[in-house]
């Protein structure tokens, strides 16, 4: 999977970062999931998603953490949310997701460059 990409293609994503303010739990979810709300500065606003990491992660752990999403895609339905974000991650070899975080502090709404 090592299709090419322009500039142009990867300056179209928005991937922000947030500060989680919420987590609660998603039970009508398929998957056992998360409902998290992020602050994603003034520009951007608050949003919330669904995410499926709660066998590594727990609530609590999650307040307040700086995450990495992808805050242009258009708004998907899931049950009973409104998705408006993208938490982004990476796959471990047990399929569980460990979220994309900055290494240090940065701005609410920075976009990775």
């Amino acid at each position: 999977m090592n299709t090419p990409i322009t500039w142009q293609d990867f300056t179209a994503v928005e991937l922000r970062v947030g500060t989680i303010l919420s987590v609660e739990d998603f039970p009508k979810a398929r998957n056992p999931s998360f409902i998290i709300t992020a602050d994603f500065g003034a520009e951007i606003g608050v949003r919330k998603t669904s995410a499926q990491i709660t066998a590594i992660y727990g609530k609590e752990e999650l307040v307040g953490r700086q995450i990495v999403g992808v805050v242009n895609f258009p708004v998907k339905q899931i049950g009973p949310i409104r998705s408006e974000f993208l938490l982004t991650g990476f796959y471990r070899d047990d399929n569980e997701v460990v979220i994309a975080i900055p290494e240090r502090p940065v701005p609410n709404g920075a976009k990775l460059l």
